[in-house]
C-alpha cells in the first residue's frame, strides 16, 4: 500500500472555488479508480488556506494511474487557479 499526503495552501477567497473543483476531482477518482483506497480532501483547523489530501493506493500502479487519469488532468486548471504556492507532496508506505 502507498500513502499520499499532498499539503496545498491556496489564495485568500478562492476557498469555495478550491472545493468546488475538488468535490468534482474526488467523484470521479472514487468511481474511475479501483485501486484508489482513500481519497479525502481535510482543511486545516489551524493554518488558514491549508488543506491536506489523504490518499491511499493498492499499489504503485494505482498510484501512476491516479496521475495519468483525465479527470486529474482536467482538475489541474481549476485548482493551480487557485494555489498560493507549490503543493507540498510526501510519499509513505503502508506498515500495518
Amino acid at each position: 500500500m502507498i500513502g499520499v499526503v499532498a499539503t496545498i495552501r491556496i489564495q485568500d477567497g478562492k476557498a469555495e472555488e478550491f472545493e468546488a473543483v475538488f468535490r468534482t476531482l474526488t467523484a470521479a477518482v472514487r468511481a474511475n479508480e479501483p485501486g484508489n483506497i482513500c481519497y479525502q480532501l481535510t482543511k486545516s483547523k489551524t493554518e488558514a488556506n491549508t488543506y491536506k489530501v489523504l490518499e491511499l493506493y493498492a499499489d504503485a500502479d494505482a498510484l501512476k494511474a491516479h496521475g495519468g487519469s483525465d479527470h486529474f488532468k482536467a482538475a489541474g486548471h481549476g485548482i493551480g487557479a487557485c494555489l498560493a504556492g507549490r503543493p507540498e507532496i510526501e510519499y509513505l508506505d503502508g506498515v500495518a
